[in-house]
């Protein structure tokens, strides 16, 4: 299963860098989560990078 970036993204571009699957791109107004390439970083961290770094709490599975 695949995360995604809710609506409260403010655009701020932390999560983008913090994926080791280039899963995370710039939107039209938020950043967006290829569910594709996104494997909730099971094998590279303990826990999702994106959510990690989140300001506010919008990668959401």
């Amino acid at each position: 299963m695949a995360l995604k970036i809710t609506e409260e993204c403010i655009n701020c571009g932390a999560c983008e860098p913090e994926c080791p699957n280039q899963a995370i791109s710039q939107g039209d107004d938020i950043y967006v989560i290829d569910a594709g390439k996104c494997t909730e970083c099971k094998g590279q961290h303990d826990s999702p990078a994106c959510a990690g770094v989140c300001p506010v709490d919008c990668c959401v599975a």
